[in-house]
């Protein structure tokens, strides 16, 4: 006698690719839609959520707004379409038979997660955490004639941007109803720097150094003067690194520069900042006899005339150069910044002496080789009037070390090499103008240019300059006379 079979009748959907009736995502149904429909429903439901507010609260009462839609509000798993659309049609016979039996009985719902662009949400808080930041003031020190005077720190309070970020999406994709809400932002204190006790102990002089500027023209003098002031009081705590550059820069008349000679490719140009150099070369010398750790140092392209040769420190925008020290010490120190009417600036590095007393630093400049400039240049400027003669000094190339000498209760006991440099030798140069309507006086001067020598340029240029400043006070002398008296008409 043969066994009864029991045959399994699957129901299948009247359309091909349909969506059984009773799937829902969230409160939508689904049920005869395509997939392709569903999605595109699914995503118009999650953008109706994008004009939510969403409130970020910083410190103070202080608040972040951004729409839902502007922190990259979409779709957060969208892989569900697979799981809807195989619902009941993936797998073995008979769990495919309970499943679509089951939806005869009880809805299957499928919920609709939010996501958001992390992105997003970190540039939204780096955009505004710098108005509600408020940084520690470090304590720092005044020199003052009776002594130093001692200003504390103040505690400061910050936005920790990458905890935040991660608490905004946390929030907004696990808990978050699509309503407007507000989620607080994660907020850090800000530890100032130094104690009262700590820099109280500042009073030692660990080195200083001056430079005199006495040949400098008035707007040379102030940019020397302006410089020094703007690294004057600097209080450096142990472990942190000085620039010299961010401390004096941006070279601009709003902050207090004038045009002056600077070198560039070899010529000297005038530039909002120049002499500046002189500024962080004078830093720099103070700062080899306090023996703090030099991180960065360039010498200038040519040589300069205030230093020896190889304890020169350049700053300069437009090639990068910078001057950086680090103050290797286990205690704070301070920078003392002044200028004179004798034209003089000096640098004063206080700190806590640890040295012991017949510890002693000098320093010795070696010049390796001087290479004079034997030619001279000529430049004809056709923008430049006959007489017009600008001449550039020559300038001694160098290749020269700095070399460290200590002594201990007078005896040497070492002997390092600090750093080597190299100047360009530039030959004595002037450039002279050519325009003229004179064809004689343009041969003149051209013949004087081809003979290579800045005097004979000069003496052309001169005879000729001397030429038209007589002719025009001539003219101007002339211009003032009364005019003749004219004789009565008869």
């Amino acid at each position: 006698m043969l066994a009864a079979l029991t045959v399994i009748t699957m129901p299948v959907n009247a359309e091909e690719n349909r969506i059984e009736t009773g799937i829902y995502a969230d409160d939508m149904d689904l049920s005869g839609m395509t997939v392709e429909e569903a999605g595109d429903e699914i995503r118009s439901y999650v953008s109706s959520f994008g004009g939510a507010q969403i409130t970020l609260n910083a410190a103070d009462g202080g608040t972040i707004t951004a729409t839902a839609e502007e922190l990259g509000l979409k779709w957060g798993n969208e892989t569900m379409l697979d799981e809807v659309s195989n619902f009941g049609h993936d797998g073995d016979i008979l769990r495919c038979y309970k499943e679509l039996k089951d939806l005869e009985y009880k809805n299957k719902v499928y919920e609709i997660c939010f996501d958001f662009d992390r992105a997003k949400i970190r540039s939204l808080i780096e955009q505004n955490a710098e108005q509600y930041d408020q940084e520690a003031v470090n304590a720092s020190l005044v020199k003052t004639e009776n002594g130093f005077e001692i200003t504390e720190g103040q505690m400061g309070i910050l936005i920790d941007v990458a905890a935040s970020t991660d608490a905004v999406y946390d929030y907004l994709t696990g808990s978050w109803d699509g309503a407007d809400c507000a989620v607080d932002l994660v907020i850090t204190t800000d530890e100032p720097k130094g104690k009262a006790e700590d820099l109280a102990l500042v009073k030692d002089v660990l080195g200083t150094f001056t430079t005199s500027y006495s040949t400098s023209g008035k707007a040379r003098s102030a940019n020397v003067a302006n410089g020094c002031s703007l690294i004057d009081g600097t209080t450096l705590y142990p472990g942190e690194e000085f620039s010299a550059y961010e401390a004096v820069s941006p070279f601009t008349e709003e902050n207090g520069y004038y045009m002056a000679g600077s070198y560039l490719n070899g010529q000297v140009v005038d530039s909002l900042g120049g002499g500046i150099c002189q500024v962080s070369t004078t830093l720099y010398n103070a700062v080899l006899r306090s023996e703090l750790e030099v991180t960065e140092r360039y010498n200038h392209s040519m040589i300069v005339t205030y230093v020896d040769p190889s304890a020169d420190a350049a700053i300069a925008e437009s090639s990068g150069k910078d001057f950086k020290f680090k103050n290797n010490t286990d205690y704070p120190i301070y920078i003392e910044g002044r200028t004179n009417a004798d034209k003089q600036i000096t640098f004063t590095i206080y700190g806590v002496e640890t040295r012991d007393p017949g510890h002693e630093v000098s320093f010795e400049s070696v010049v390796l080789e001087r290479n004079v400039p034997e030619e001279e240049i000529i430049y004809a400027d056709e923008a430049q009037p006959l007489g017009y003669c600008v001449v550039q000094s020559a300038h001694i190339g160098y290749k020269a070390q700095l070399w460290k000498i200590v002594r201990e209760n007078g005896e040497e006991v070492s002997r390092e090499q600090i750093n080597s440099s190299s100047y360009m030798k530039v030959p004595r140069s002037a450039t002279v103008g050519v325009a003229t309507e004179d064809e004689g006086a343009r041969n003149a001067i051209m013949a004087a240019i081809a003979t290579n020598s800045v005097d004979e340029v000069k003496a052309v240029a001169g005879a000729y300059k001397a030429a038209a400043d007589a002719a025009a006070a001539q003219a101007a002398a002339a211009a003032e006379q009364p005019p003749a008296e004219q004789p009565p008409q008869q």
